[in-house]
């Protein structure tokens, strides 16, 4: 039995963990009821998961009023691991929550005396490990774990989580990131490059540089993976004229998800753009684009015949009413053109933006060189709920710049970029916890 909290976080550190929580637990929270993990989605930015998705197996009724997402969940002791295969988090829209169940079942060696009943004073611990494997360790009120627990006054809240710091050496990623941004701006003047396959920078000459110069200095790799930049945090640079006054010279481009249905995901983007394209506009022959500004209230595009809508979702309470829809652009007869589910749009925002930090650069030539301002906005515990009610007000749009050239041909050349984007003095109402950092440079 462990004793301490230095202790168990030894124990969980043997197992790889590298975050600890403690959760007090409630009477309803046991394997009758489920473990209740908060009152939003925020608590998915610190539980990893492994795919959101619907029961298609559950009634119709259950599969529009909930989600599930698989876990890989352990329970530990000074024996080992043992895995709890059924573990899941389930999430309820209507509420909304989220909760966890099926830890004990299949389980060996779970704790069942603690899990099982109703008593106060119980506390279910959780660490986190770097490939986003979850151990869990829970005593009962009687314990000295539990005592001490009750008696810090110094933990942190995170939702309904009490963050247990590690022990002294464990290094914070976000003094790492600091510090190296601060390294970064010291610079100055940093020549136009991006990160090849190899590793290696390579000049790069088009004037979208900016993003890619500050990856290459941070020793990001320009990918299409859905994870966060560096050390945990979306990185996030955006144009300024001068490090005085950091105002934006353009909006911020949140996510680039492909469609998950409608259309675009059944026929193709070719079809697609064959069926709601135009032909460019400045001339370039044999040339279909997509492109337009869509959102919640604005009606059908001129251009494309489409309008974007949210299915699913109650503007007024600010709920997911069906788990089942999504963002959807629409065409005048009601066809499906493209659509978004909530389950893949909520996966790729928690995953990707738990943690975000925008940079001001500038930008300067001959030759292409950008610089990186001081001012470091730090954005942090995102809840999917908060970016809903953006689109639905409108400060979230969709731009999206898709294109087919040679579109005649039979190997027609096809760029696909779906963007979601919003003003860069919108971005905090995404975030619970916003802070601007004034790095202290040489």
């Amino acid at each position: 039995m462990i004793e301490t909290l230095s202790g168990l976080v030894a124990l969980m550190k043997s197992y790889g963990a590298v975050r600890f929580y403690a959760k007090k637990l409630a009477p309803n929270d046991n394997s009758k009821n489920q473990v209740y993990l908060g009152g939003d989605f925020s608590v998915l930015n610190i539980i990893p998961h492994q795919g959101i998705y619907t029961d298609d197996s559950s009634s119709a009724g259950s599969v529009r009023n909930r989600a599930k997402a698989d876990v890989s969940f352990s329970w530990v002791d000074q024996n080992g691991r043992h895995d709890a295969p059924s573990a899941q988090l389930i999430l309820y829209p209507k509420y909304p929550e989220v909760r966890m169940s099926g830890f004990l079942k299949g389980a060996k060696n779970a704790p069942s005396d603690v899990m099982t009943v109703r008593d106060e004073g119980r506390v279910l611990f959780i660490g986190v490990t770097s490939d986003g494997q979850i151990l869990g360790y829970a005593v009962g009120p009687d314990s000295s774990l539990a005592k001490e627990v009750y008696a810090k006054t110094d933990l942190k809240q995170i939702g309904v989580f009490l963050e247990i710091p590690p022990e002294s050496g464990m290094k914070d990623t976000r003094k790492l990131l600091l510090d190296k941004l601060t390294e970064i701006c010291n610079k100055h003047w940093i020549m136009s490059q991006k990160l090849g396959v190899d590793r290696l920078p390579k000049p790069y000459k088009a004037r979208n540089g900016g993003g890619y110069t500050l990856e290459a200095e941070l020793g990001i790799t320009p990918n299409g993976y859905s994870e966060p930049d560096y050390l945990g945090w979306e990185i996030k640079q955006y144009a300024v004229s001068n490090f005085s006054v950091y105002r934006p010279k353009g909006v911020v481009t949140l996510m680039t998800p492909e469609p998950t249905g409608g259309l675009y995901k059944d026929k193709g983007v070719h079809e697609f753009l064959n069926l709601y394209g135009y032909t460019d506009k400045s001339g370039k022959a044999d040339r279909r684009n997509f492109g337009g500004i869509y959102t919640c209230k604005k009606g059908f595009h001129a251009d494309t015949g489409l309008r974007l809508i949210l299915q699913g979702y109650d503007t007024s309470s600010g709920k997911i009413t069906d788990m089942t829809g999504g963002i959807v652009l629409l065409s005048r007869d009601d066809k499906v053109a493209a659509s978004w589910k909530f389950t893949s749009l909520m996966e790729h925002w928690t995953r990707k933006h738990a943690q975000a930090a925008y940079i001001p650069s500038m930008f300067r030539e001959p030759p292409p060189e950008y610089a990186y301002g001081p001012r470091i906005l730090l954005c942090e515990q995102t809840d999917f709920s908060l970016f809903l009610k953006a689109v639905s007000d409108c400060a979230v749009y969709y731009d999206p710049a898709i294109k087919m050239e040679k579109a005649s041909s039979e190997s027609p050349a096809i760029k696909r970029r779906s963007q979601f984007r919003v003003r860069h003095n919108e971005l905090v109402r995404m975030y619970y916890k916003h802070e601007y950092v004034e790095l202290v440079l040489a």
